[in-house]
């Protein structure tokens, strides 16, 4: 398996500490807002790594922090009224809900930064006794990034006096002006938490470094992990600085293998709240099917720009219908995991750097050949056999195409109106079996009048919209 290192900005032959086994961490929401396309590109790419590995044989841990203290969390509280946890709850489950609407699983570990707060404090005082950290007169601790002469290898770029290192406002009593958080002493009445260091609140950088060291690194390991991922623009400061502070702090550094998804852009333009064009998941969600949207967002390379817009989104969904299309034609057919040379392929393909154009043209290819060949005459039983296998390793690896082929064109129908559908078709069914041919018959009428197709099968009765 091939993986495209951002750091030595190489492929690179993946090979784990411990053979057959991968830690992953990838960093999460803050939990303070809806989560946007940015969100969901990443935990996509994500859960597709962690698929691709498995089917490799890896045993994976994925781990995936939440982060629930920040300042802007605490705006919105005291904007709305309520409790801090309140709004974090309410956010993770929202988080959670949509997640799952795009078939991503939860991951293996998932911590709060308010469960880890120990671990933190910890982290801070072994960077203080090694001299890689100092305390303020004010309360404050900061990383001193003059003693680390790794610092900025990360990244590969030269110190802007103008980088803004931490979401809290910057001291004036800072050694340099790169130095970064690490804790940041509150004298008002707003949220804080107790420390060794006094009331505050943890550096924006330093949960997911104290988070990986608790969870996942091994004390002798080369690395506290495998693989740390996140978006492009994590690389610098964050990542850079969560480097810095494991680094100084164990005698591991943080990661193997770092891998970085790219922006979402919105009709061409860089998605931002400042710029308006933010898209909430969850409205994209009630205009299209999760699992359209999960076939569109995977449908380009990882490390390229999205351009996110309605007519590619279009053109995607007609893609996935081909997969149904196909797989309703073998509807009622018991299903197989066998081997077959697609599964290799398209396995192969994705092993290179989870190359997905190279993946979804092997799919073309498939469902081409199984079509045009179930058009001729015979049976084709070993090819149904081979087909239904390689559906059904689609959706363990790609995480589409697993649905009920009639449900998938029902996408639209209101759930009123599907449950009338339902009721209809049952009733149609009964004066069916009692041949009460002339009730079913304007049960059918009754039915067709709802812009729906009909189709009776041996396995029942199922509808689609027209």
């Amino acid at each position: 398996m091939q993986i495209f290192d951002s750091v030595q900005k190489t492929k690179r032959k993946f090979e784990p500490m411990i053979e057959g086994k991968v830690s992953l961490y990838v960093c999460g929401p803050t939990v303070y807002d809806d989560a946007h396309l940015g969100h969901a590109k990443s935990a996509l790419v994500f859960d597709l790594l962690t698929r691709v590995l498995k089917a490799n044989g890896y045993d994976v841990t994925y781990a995936r922090n939440i982060t629930d203290i920040d300042d802007k969390i605490i705006k919105k509280a005291l904007e709305r009224g309520k409790e801090i946890k309140e709004i974090t709850d309410f956010y993770t489950d929202a988080f959670h809900k949509e997640m799952a609407m795009i078939g991503v699983a939860r991951p293996d570990i998932e911590p709060k930064a308010t469960e880890s707060l120990d671990a933190m404090t910890g982290m801070i005082q072994k960077l203080i006794d090694s001299n890689h950290a100092y305390t303020t007169s004010e309360g404050d601790v900061y990383f001193d990034t003059a003693s680390d002469s790794q610092y900025l290898t990360l990244s590969s770029r030269v110190q802007d006096e103008e980088d803004k290192q931490e979401r809290v406002e910057s001291s004036g009593l800072k050694k340099n002006s790169a130095d970064f958080a690490l804790w940041k002493s509150v004298k008002d009445d707003t949220v804080t938490y107790d420390s060794p260091y006094g009331k505050g609140r943890p550096g924006w950088h330093l949960e997911c470094s104290a988070m990986i060291e608790k969870h996942l690194a091994k004390p002798d390991a080369k690395f506290a992990v495998d693989i740390h991922g996140g978006g492009a623009d994590l690389l610098f400061p964050h990542h850079e600085n969560e480097a810095a502070q494991t680094r100084c702090s164990t005698n591991h550094s943080l990661a193997n293998y770092w891998m970085h998804n790219g922006f979402v852009n919105i009709n061409g333009e860089k998605m931002s709240k400042s710029l308006g064009n933010s898209f909430f998941l969850k409205d994209a969600l009630r205009e299209y099917d999760g699992e359209v949207l999960r076939f569109y967002l995977l449908s380009t390379h990882y490390r390229s720009n999205f351009n996110f817009n309605s007519d590619d989104l279009g053109i995607a969904k007609k893609r996935l219908d081909k997969i149904y299309r196909l797989k309703k034609r073998l509807f009622g057919l018991a299903a197989n995991s066998e081997r077959t040379p697609f599964k290799d392929e398209l396995l192969k393909a994705l092993s290179d750097d989870m190359n997905v154009s190279s993946a979804l043209a092997l799919i073309e290819g498939m469902l081409s050949i199984a079509n045009e060949t179930l058009d001729g005459a015979g049976k084709h039983k070993q090819l149904k056999k081979e087909t239904l296998a390689n559906l059904l390793f689609i959706e363990e690896i790609f995480g589409f195409g697993g649905k009920n082929p009639f449900e998938h064109f029902q996408f639209g129908m209101d759930e009123d109106k599907k449950t009338k559908l339902d009721e209809l078709i049952q009733k149609r069914h009964e004066a069916k079996v009692a041949k009460d041919f002339e009730t079913s018959d304007k049960l059918r009428d009754e039915i067709l009048a709802y812009g729906v197709i009909l189709m009776d099968t041996p396995q029942g009765t199922f509808w689609e919209k027209a």
